[in-house]
């Protein structure tokens, strides 16, 4: 059977079968979102009547020619006491122990994708996991052309057990929430480990965009000459040429060679354009949610400059098929990653936190948790994901529910020129600038019209004002924190570190890319 049919017959029951089916999306122990309308959906024989009821409400439609149907539940309060959800028709299915609180997507790339068992303290963090209405599931990694009507996958509590292989951001995000609020929270896990922003968007709307042009390009190519079997058999010579190193190595006592890695298929992973947007976002659309949190740019570093464009049109294309507004997207800005340079450069990865924080300006009801403090030179994935979680549950608390918090990082706002000093203003900077570690913050370089960068040195000024000079310059342009692995200590009095800027509009290392 080709993975086409077998796809058709998996995730098309009603074809096969007369019983209704319901999205894998729903299940016994689930949450649903609160104080909003929350529409159900599955499969039947075409024609049938189907009849959903839950807390108190009951609500009936008819399966279209294709099997399809839907109903849309009518807001409900929050309610952490477990219910059953039925649905009947030529059947009967009950969801039990079905809960109503705040339902969260966690998506992006690996750090994202992440567990709780690889993050810090995962001992403590997994013995201590014991919260029943904390519901959890995850998504499939599934990358194609064809979107898909469903997914397999269940839901369940948070639990010593069930945390360790679930996304740390996700869940310590969701505990935050949840012990801030006294509600049950849902978390949706659908990361995937390396993905590119283009593979989650529809293929149809990156096509029109200009800035895609390159990579859409790339793909087209790679798509018309891709061969699996030619890669496979490759792959096989290589294996059988290292069997015979390895076993020569072996017997003359030397070092085994690194045994070559089995081909993944492009076609089929998480780069190519819209294949995630098919493969894992596609079934859960729909679902009623309060917002999502997206932690990803690492594979788009090398087009920072096109990310400006990519990323926003990613968010509005979720928030245009969800259906439910402008609903909140926060994301986590990349940390500070590889070797620290002696000297002030260019730097693709300060270009894509560029993009991330110009996506604020761009779109409402987002928000970025910058996290340049919490990273690790040697490690792309830094195992302090509660710092990170704290600083995106920052933002939802605030913007969301109504709690008096700072959430937002000190801001670059204007330059003034006083000599041979530059005197920036700061938003959001909560009780006041502050310089962690060093009297005077670091991280700040200028230049002058030669377009050089220098180190600077720097001094706070005022509750949200820092002086910026460099010996024998008169500064015409600043940075801050402008490099891969940045030396930089501005910060608010909260702890929450200054976005890193420049004043400049310089020509990018990522153009045309």
């Amino acid at each position: 059977m080709s993975k086409r049919l077998l796809s058709l017959f998996l995730l098309v029951p009603f074809l096969v079968s007369a019983e209704i089916k319901v999205s894998s999306i729903f299940g016994s122990r689930m949450v649903l979102q609160r104080e909003q309308a929350n529409p159900v959906w599955g499969w039947a024989a075409p024609g049938e009547k189907v009849t959903v009821t839950f807390a108190g409400q009951k609500h009936t439609a008819t399966a279209g020619k294709d099997g399809a149907w839907r109903v849309t539940l009518q807001p409900l309060k929050a309610n952490a006491k477990g219910q059953t959800l039925t649905i009947s028709g030529s059947n009967k299915l009950e969801l039990t122990d079905v809960l109503v609180g705040e339902v969260w997507v966690c998506s992006g790339q690996s750090n994202m994708a992440w567990s709780v068992d690889r993050a810090y303290d995962p001992d403590l963090e997994s013995l201590t996991a014991k919260f029943p209405n904390i519901r959890l599931i995850s998504v499939p990694q599934v990358g194609t052309q064809e979107p898909q009507k469903d997914f397999k996958g269940e839901w369940v509590s948070a639990t010593p057990e069930t945390v360790k292989q679930f996304s740390a951001v996700g869940y310590f995000f969701g505990r935050t929430l949840h012990q801030a609020l006294d509600v049950p929270v849902g978390l949706i896990d659908n990361a995937w480990g390396g993905s590119a922003a283009e593979a989650w968007i529809r293929r149809d709307l990156l096509a029109k965009l200009p800035a895609a042009a390159p990579y859409m390009a790339e793909w087209k190519q790679t798509e018309a000459t891709y061969d699996s079997a030619k890669a496979a058999a490759t792959y096989e010579s290589r294996l059988k040429k290292w069997q015979t190193a390895a076993t020569a190595a072996r017997k003359a006592g030397k070092p085994v060679p690194r045994r070559p890695r089995a081909p993944r298929n492009p076609l089929t992973g998480q780069h190519r354009p819209g294949n995630l947007y098919n493969g894992v976002l596609k079934p859960i659309i729909g679902y009623g949610i309060r917002g999502a949190i997206w932690y990803q740019g690492e594979s788009n570093s090398g087009r920072a400059k096109a990310y400006r464009d990519v990323f926003p049109l990613m968010i509005q294309n979720w928030r245009e098929e969800w259906g439910q507004g402008d609903f909140p997207f926060y994301w986590v800005q990349l940390a500070d990653f590889r070797d620290e340079q002696p000297e002030p450069v260019d730097d693709n990865w300060a270009e894509l936190r560029e993009a991330q924080t110009m996506t604020m300006d761009r779109l409402k009801n987002t928000g970025e948790a910058v996290i340049i403090d919490v990273g690790e030179g040697r490690d792309i994935h830094p195992r302090d994901k509660q710092t990170v979680a704290k600083r995106l549950a920052r933002w939802a608390l605030a913007k969301n529910y109504g709690v008096e918090i700072v959430h937002q990082s000190p801001r670059f706002k204007s330059m003034e020129i006083k000599g041979n000093k530059a005197v920036l203003t700061f938003d959001h900077v909560g009780a006041g600038l502050y310089s962690f570690d060093v009297r005077d913050p670091k991280g700040f370089a200028v230049c002058g019209e030669d377009k050089k960068f220098v180190w600077a040195k720097a001094r706070i000024v005022g509750k949200d004002k820092v002086e910026v000079w460099a010996e024998d310059v008169t500064p015409t342009q600043v940075r801050y924190a402008w490099a891969v692995n940045p030396v930089c200590t501005l910060m608010s009095r909260e702890g929450l570190p200054a976005t890193p800027f420049r004043t400049d509009d310089f020509p990018m290392v990522t153009e045309g890319k």
